[in-house]
């Protein structure tokens, strides 16, 4: 993603595409997951745990969240709602060990944010945590925008939108269909909210982790809406994502064409230039910018993490 500062072009190249939810509860998982090619990690301590074993996935993942052996995986940990009996003591134990993010379930508006962020400041949570919120409520989708604006406060740690597609489908009575038409029009709104706020948005989870071809066709999808990338619910599920959220070797030659023929003396200063025969205007070379940057920073992490 990209944003416009005082006309200068400045590009996010942190890659989001693959974010993986991981069981708070299972020590085995942790410990896979310090091997795995997910760009994200999301421990979770809401859905993926049962009732009784809240307090021991907590325990868990402040601990495997504090020894900083995820290597460059983002690291993000959803906790339990502030309503419920274990909310409190996740965000207090979470903000503690200092995670990348907190991942915030069922956020119905801005102010619901401003608690968590202050909740969690008083708990010692380090400047560099983010706070990320799910969007899985009617009231959320209805107007992504009102939440998003949270942002806009002075020292907002408020980073990502993940969108909550089971939660919606639950919540709303819409079926989770092939294609997913019911809920387009919410996925794109939460698109264009991100944007307008510089935020990172991810998409929902597929949950037929065995369809490969459904998963593909979801992350296509998701990647034309303008997600940065999209959860997961399998390890299986990561090569597919990954490719599909990648620039393609032929959209990086075409990126790099763009922004050399706009470097020529004879184009500089001009709006519009001819390029492989088609007109490219200078909002095409911003693009350009962002998709190689994207590739250059996707080669130095796969890079890192196989070296």
């Amino acid at each position: 993603m990209s944003r416009t500062t005082g006309g200068k072009l400045v590009i996010k190249t942190r890659p989001r595409r693959s974010a993986l939810y991981m069981p708070g509860s299972n020590a085995r998982a942790l410990e896979k997951a310090r091997t795995l090619p997910a760009d994200v990690l999301i421990l979770d301590l809401e859905d993926a745990v049962a009732p009784v074993a809240k307090a021991t996935a907590r325990n868990q993942v402040a601990a495997a969240v504090a020894d900083r052996a995820f290597g460059l995986r983002e690291v993000v940990v959803r906790i339990n709602g502030l309503d419920s009996e274990w909310g409190r003591d996740d965000l207090v134990a979470i903000a503690a060990a200092g995670p990348d993010a907190i991942l915030v379930p069922k956020v119905a508006s801005a102010e619901a944010v401003a608690v968590v962020q202050d909740l969690a400041e008083a708990a010692g949570a380090p400047a560099l945590t983010r706070l990320w919120a799910m969007m899985e409520l009617p009231v959320a989708v209805l107007d992504p925008l009102a939440i998003a604006r949270a942002a806009e406060e002075l020292g907002s740690r408020l980073a990502a939108f993940v969108m909550g597609t089971n939660d919606l489908a639950k919540e709303t009575g819409m079926r989770l269909v092939a294609g997913r038409a019911p809920m387009l029009g919410w996925l794109a709104n939460c698109v264009a909210a991100a944007r307008t706020m510089n935020l990172v948005i991810l998409d929902g989870v597929h949950n037929d982790f065995r369809d490969d071809a459904g998963l593909a066709a979801e992350c296509e999808q998701g990647r034309d809406l303008g997600m940065d990338g999209k959860t997961l619910i399998h390890p299986s599920q990561l090569v597919t994502c990954n490719k599909v959220f990648s620039p393609s070797a032929n959209e990086v030659d075409a990126a790099h064409r763009v922004i050399e023929a706009f470097a020529r003396p004879e184009n500089r200063g001009l709006a519009a230039i001819e390029v492989d025969g088609r007109m490219v205007e200078l909002l095409h070379a911003e693009i350009a910018q962002r998709t190689v940057a994207m590739a250059e920073a996707i080669v130095a992490v796969e890079e890192k993490m196989s070296g």
